[in-house]
């Protein structure tokens, strides 16, 4: 019985130095002249519809790219640049967006569950009819986004900056607003 578990233990630690090996051989992917690497410089490009779920795409410049309906579940765009940027429909449940600028982002009708947003900048973003239940977006700067129809149940929103948002027909139960700076913002919760 010890040989055989000797045996199993063996052949599974070998697998997987096999598959980490063939991960590191593995180029980044490219995709409409885009490289998909931490830290590529790709400004505008054409990503609509593409799969690039689990992807570690932290630090790249994105700006005015074209990300409707994209996979980016999982993904890592930590620090990333996607200003203005195209989100539309886009799939981004469990992202990890620590950090990351979205300044004036269409992101309607974009799938953020469980997304993690710290330290995010969304000023200026269109986050309406988008589902952010259980988003962590603590320390988040939103002034003057748009949050109508928008799903936040159980989102964690401490010490962001919602001046200037506007909150119409949005689902915030149970979401948490402790510190939320909220001057000029039309409809946000007083009562929370």
């Amino acid at each position: 019985m010890t040989r055989l578990f000797t045996t199993a233990l063996l052949l599974l630690g070998l697998a997987a130095a096999s598959h980490a090996a063939q991960a590191e051989e593995d180029p980044p992917r490219e995709i409409n002249g885009c490289v998909l690497a931490p830290k590529s410089s790709c400004p505008g490009v054409d990503l609509r519809h593409a799969d690039l779920s689990g992807r570690d795409l932290s630090g790249m410049d994105l700006r005015g790219a074209k990300l409707a309906r994209a996979d980016l579940r999982l993904v890592n765009l930590r620090g990333a640049n996607l200003d203005g940027a195209d989100l539309q429909a886009a799939r981004l449940q469990k992202a990890f967006l620590q950090g990351v600028s979205m300044v004036g982002a269409d992101l309607r009708g974009a799938d953020l569950e469980f997304a993690r947003i710290s330290g995010a900048d969304l000023r200026n973003a269109n986050l309406n009819a988008s589902n952010m239940e259980m988003v962590r977006a603590d320390k988040s700067n939103f002034t003057g986004a748009t949050f109508i129809s928008t799903d936040l149940q159980e989102a964690k929103l401490s010490q962001t900056n919602l001046s200037n948002a506007l909150f119409e027909g949005t689902v915030i139960r149970y979401a948490i607003f402790q510190d939320a700076v909220m001057d000029g913002c039309i409809g946000c919760p007083t009562d929370w």
